[in-house]
């Protein structure tokens, strides 16, 4: 699985890698958890944008069941994740992502990344939510009435099997797409898109022990990705 992942790249950088304006307000990123607005670059868009990390279907009534991965071998067919593929595909950029083994001591994160630390992308999925409509308390007049709720705008990561280095930490891992292959991601039809849910290589890649502290979401910092 994929459930946290950093995203340190500078905006210039990320806006030569992909092409697209970075947000405003971009920084530094050690720690992307669940339920955090994240960047992402949607298909419908020409520059990144913030998203939760939880995708949360289009016809569910709330947000209990947000999913932060979504299976490779099943995404065409689960109905959860079923017309995001089809037609609500997204790259999630990152420059690394963790993993936790259990040990004696409890569990080791470690953190995947290229040597280099280059920024890549991961595919993702994303949905347009709308909340069903709350009701307020009273107005100015007595009365209650109903808020017309905002669309949010979610996402999840596509995980598929491991390669032969993350499979000694876990059973599965995010899908991380060539620079090649990020188009057709975007913009493919769903057999060319499912063609590509597969292990990258790991010759490129790196992994290393990382500290505890990256288990508290609020910890944040660049300690979080030194080796120990």
């Amino acid at each position: 699985m994929c459930g946290r992942y950093t995203l340190f790249a500078s905006a210039e950088m990320l806006a030569d890698r992909f092409g697209v304006d970075a947000p405003d307000d971009h920084s530094p990123r050690y720690n992307c958890a669940p339920g955090q607005s994240l960047p992402v670059v949607p298909d419908d868009s020409n520059k990144m944008t913030r998203m939760e990390w939880g995708l949360v279907p289009e016809w569910a009534d709330d947000n209990s069941s947000a999913q932060i991965n979504a299976r490779g071998e099943t995404v065409a067919e689960k109905p959860t994740f079923r017309d995001a593929f089809e037609r609500r595909r997204c790259l999630v950029p990152a420059d690394g992502f963790y993993e936790w083994v259990a040990g004696h001591n409890g569990k080791q994160p470690h953190r995947v990344a290229f040597a280099d630390n280059r920024p890549f992308a991961m595919a993702g999925l994303w949905t347009r939510w709308t909340p069903q409509t709350a009701q307020t308390g009273l107005t100015e007049f007595g009365g209650g009435g109903p808020d017309e709720p905002e669309p949010q705008e979610t996402f999840a990561v596509v995980t598929t099997e491991p390669n032969d280095l993350v499979a000694e930490l876990h059973h599965r891992m995010a899908v991380v797409l060539s620079p090649g292959e990020e188009e057709t991601w975007l913009h493919g039809d769903v057999d060319e898109a499912q063609a590509l849910l597969n292990p990258y290589p790991d010759d490129e890649m790196t992994v290393h022990k990382v500290s505890t502290r990256v288990n508290d979401v609020s910890n944040d910092g660049a300690e979080l990705i030194e080796p120990v």
